[in-house]
């Protein structure tokens, strides 16, 4: 069959990478069509855009890039139609698949979400909109299963695909990694401030401002794949930062804490038993948006899925140098580390063990025969 998939994120790029692998082996005739990245176009198929090319973040971004939003939009219809897909997937990036997905709904194309969007988090009258748009919905966390039930909207939960990913990733040895990154001996903070362009210039200068106050520490910043060393390095103006570039998995391996923004990020960290502080700053104005339609408790997923605070979380005008210093003094070290490294055994549980990745893909390839 003939795959079209839909991905605006580095994180949606892993999980469809791995998606598309565990398809070929449910249809060995798949061929691929499709808006990702790098690990992606590895599994062979032709990639329309790069993620980098689509990826805004906040209110006032989206509003000031609303041009080249609505001329891809226009673009990916013209191209899902000169292609004919017998499936369309989409994966997460949900401002931009739901608009392609009540077109493509009614241009009677099949229609699977994979990761779904964050309705329960905002605007939970959208759930009308999927019930009408999308065939087949594939969710991730344990509690969205529940939530679509009480819309009378049955969806698949597959467990989550960073069990596998994390499983499945080559392992190097730490002082194999040491080395090839000039790291000394002394402990890890590993800083993960994100891939978006606005989330780090909004927030790696904050979590940098307290390298020199543990100096007992070598703090490393994880690049993302999308952005290069010359961004980054603006932010550093101390000797005791170094800087990786898409070897996350292999720093969070060695990692005695970690500074990490909100976003999938913290549930890895998490499930490589790292305790955390989760931080999060947006513009003034997407931050007063925000608050006022997100119903959430919490904005980390460990929180949202424990439903509970193990981890803290750092917003808007608590995300500052004194916070950071106090919080990460608790979990290099005593109770704080250990209550949450226990919490993290009850997270990785509840997220249902491994094989997302082909539990979707058999779905999706028996669903749409």
């Amino acid at each position: 069959m003939k795959y079209y998939i839909i991905v605006g994120e580095a994180s949606g790029d892993l999980h469809a990478s791995n998606m598309m692998r565990s398809l070929k082996l449910q249809d060995p005739a798949a061929e691929f069509r499709f808006w990702g990245g790098d690990l992606m176009l590895a599994q062979g198929g032709t990639m329309v855009k790069h993620y980098k090319e689509l990826s805004y973040m906040g209110f006032v971004e989206i509003l000031m890039n609303l041009t080249t939003i609505l001329g891809n939009v226009k673009f990916c219809k013209e191209d899902i139609t000169d292609y004919v897909p017998d499936v369309l997937i989409f994966v997460d990036y949900s401002g931009f698949n739901l608009r392609i997905a009540k077109w493509a709904k009614q241009q009677g194309y099949k229609t699977n979400y994979y990761i779904s969007p964050q309705v329960w988090a905002s605007r939970a009258k959208r759930v009308i909109d999927i019930k009408r748009d999308i065939d087949n919905m594939f969710v991730i966390l344990p509690f969205e299963k529940d939530f679509y039930e009480k819309y009378e909207y049955k969806v698949n939960f597959v467990g989550h695909p960073l069990i596998d990913a994390i499983a499945n990733r080559k392992v190097m040895s730490e002082l194999d990694f040491r080395q090839q990154n000039q790291l000394d001996k002394r402990p890890v903070i590993a800083v993960l401030p994100g891939s978006r362009k606005q989330e780090v210039t909004k927030m790696l200068g904050v979590m940098l401002s307290i390298v020199d106050d543990f100096k007992q520490y070598q703090f490393v910043i994880a690049g993302a794949p999308n952005q290069d060393f010359e961004f980054y390095n603006q932010f550093i103006n101390t000797e005791n930062v170094s800087y990786i570039n898409n070897k996350t998995y292999d720093l969070l391996s060695i990692a005695k804490a970690a500074l990490v923004a909100s976003g999938t990020a913290t549930l890895e960290t998490a499930l490589f038993k790292v305790p955390q502080i989760v931080c999060f700053k947006g513009s003034n104005i997407s931050y007063q948006i925000a608050k006022r339609i997100i119903t959430l408790k919490f904005i980390s997923l460990v929180n949202l899925i424990l439903d509970k605070e193990v981890v803290t979380e750092l917003i808007q005008n608590d995300f500052n140098r004194i916070n950071l210093i106090k919080e990460l003094d608790k979990i290099v070290i005593g109770p704080s580390r250990e209550n949450m490294l226990k919490n993290y055994e009850t997270l990785e549980k509840k997220l249902g063990g491994g094989g997302a990745s082909d539990k979707v893909a058999k779905l999706l390839f028996e669903g749409n025969s």
